[in-house]
């Protein structure tokens, strides 16, 4: 049965998003909808929920059809609550009272903490807020449920918990995720929408799938396209043969045939269409400058604490080499990132237990992109950064999807896809030999999360890395790094990590 059907929908901002735009959800299907970052993915999700319209075509719903969304960030109102009140402020008041018992019922089930539920919104974690919204959409039962990026800031543990819940809903229960996750779009999803400006393109496969029948799709579309122009060509090199004959020999019958000729021809390539080309957000470019040291990184046997000097875990002696890429998985809390600031601290000013070759030169990036901070615009930071000229200061933005209209703009209003962009392109202009990057692909939509992976491979830069993104993982690193028991292992395949993490 179909729950909402839309037909001939075109969304238009400041340019268009999507036109055309055809497709019915039924009940049961668990939708994946894929784009570049600010390509309408969000307001798509905002119109199937009924919270803005179109600019052209229709949406249809199924009398009494209940939808929730789960959007990336909560509402200013929810803030002050506690974690519990937020989730049952969803209920209708009437029975928020006598039905509260779902609230406990679906946090149980998303593995929620006594004392996470009584902790006000404002204070939470980005992903205990992604938690809330979640638990808020499906506190009400929905026949839709409306996910926008739903495993942002979710360490791997909490993805998994999220994959467990979504698998056990009622099967009539429709979910549409927009994601940049590509592993968990592989495992919650049995059907994806590429969502394009023109001639958006729906398969009834898991993303990977859809991936290669989608480029498969445009490939033979851009043949057919090379063969009809070939035949335009020859039809008109055709014409103008004939023209000339019968210029020559006064024959009203050339002419003729040159003007069918001719019109076949314009025909043709009136109907002929290129294969898409997707329009990139911005491109990513990183850089090695390179170091002749072979450990660039020595870590003796010492203790990562927390402030306030409670043992995280130990780290024997480690080493990072030119060229490894290393990946450090845990769950949250176990010290992740105090072993990054502590890595960070350590080749700013001496420490006993680390110590960075002479010619190490760092690029760092944390989750939250704080270090954009210290930089009130994007011309700003560029300019500070490097002794480029202004024309090239323009380029260089704009070639990382800040456009010239965005470029002296607070960076607070720029979105997530171009902060993390801008980030990336400040990491280039300092030209770091080894970078230390945590989380690095939160903000980034898959086509700036391939550009990265390329890059980092490319480049051969030496790295430590935090990340839950299954997929970056498993393309970008050489070795493995794993937080357990208080120590820090060495293990040859992430792959049994993730499982075991997942499981949790």
């Amino acid at each position: 049965m179909t729950l909402i059907a839309i037909k001939d929908a075109s969304l238009t901002r400041t340019e268009q998003l999507f036109a055309g735009l055809s497709f019915s959800i039924a009940k049961g299907d668990r939708l994946g909808l894929v784009a570049a970052n600010g390509r309408g993915k969000s307001s798509l999700l905002r119109i199937l929920a009924g919270e803005d319209d179109a600019t052209t075509g229709t949406v249809t719903r199924l009398r009494g059809l209940v939808v929730a969304v789960a959007p990336q960030d909560p509402p200013e109102r929810l803030l002050s609550l506690s974690f519990y009140d937020a989730v049952r402020d969803a209920l209708a008041p009437e029975i928020a009272e006598t039905e509260s018992w779902r609230v406990d019922v679906l946090l149980d089930d998303l593995a929620v903490e006594k004392s996470t539920r009584g902790r006000a919104v404002q204070g939470l974690s980005g992903g205990w807020q992604r938690t809330m919204l979640l638990a808020r959409a499906a506190v009400v039962a929905p026949d839709l449920l409306l996910l926008d990026e739903p495993t942002n800031h979710l360490d791997i543990v909490r993805i998994g918990v999220l994959e467990t819940f979504l698998a056990a809903l009622p099967r009539d229960c429709a979910v549409v995720t927009a994601s940049h996750d590509r592993a968990f779009l592989d495992d919650v999803t049995n059907r994806t929408l590429f969502l394009r400006p023109e001639e958006s393109a729906d398969f009834a496969l898991p993303y990977s799938r859809a991936v290669q029948a989608l480029e498969e799709r445009d490939a033979a579309r851009e043949r057919r396209f090379e063969n009809d122009m070939r035949k335009v060509r020859a039809l008109r090199q055709q014409a103008t043969k004939l023209k000339n004959i019968g210029i020559n020999s006064g024959s009203d019958l050339l002419v003729v045939k040159t003007k069918q000729l001719s019109e076949r021809a314009d025909k043709l390539e009136e109907r002929a269409r290129p294969a898409h080309l997707e329009r990139s957000a911005g491109t990513i470019r990183l850089t090695n400058s390179g170091s002749h040291a072979k450990a660039l990184v020595a870590i003796s046997d010492t203790a990562i604490t927390t402030p306030d000097g409670r043992l995280l875990f130990r780290i024997g002696p480690s080493w990072i080499e030119n060229g490894d890429r290393v990946v450090l998985l845990g769950v949250n809390g176990t010290g992740k990132t105090r072993l990054i600031e502590r890595l960070r601290a350590a080749l700013a000013q001496p420490d006993p237990d680390i110590r960075g070759a002479t010619s190490l030169r760092l690029g760092y990036s944390d989750q939250a992109l704080s270090q954009l901070d210290a930089f009130a615009t994007p011309w700003d930071a560029v300019k500070r950064l490097s002794d480029l000229p202004d024309h090239l200061t323009r380029s260089q933005l704009a070639g990382a999807g800040v456009g010239i209209d965005a470029q002296t703009v607070p960076i607070t209003r720029l979105s997530g896809g171009q902060r993390a962009r801008l980030a990336m392109l400040l990491l280039r202009l300092v030209r770091p030999n080894f970078y230390l990057l945590d989380e690095p692909t939160n903000h980034l939509d898959i086509e700036g999360q391939d550009m990265l992976e390329s890059e980092l491979i490319e480049h051969g830069a030496a790295c430590l890395l935090v990340s839950h993104d299954r997929a970056f993982v498993q393309a970008v690193a050489t070795r493995i790094w794993v937080i357990t028991g208080k120590r820090l292992v060495e293990v040859d395949d992430a792959a049994p990590v993730f499982e075991k993490l997942m499981c949790n």
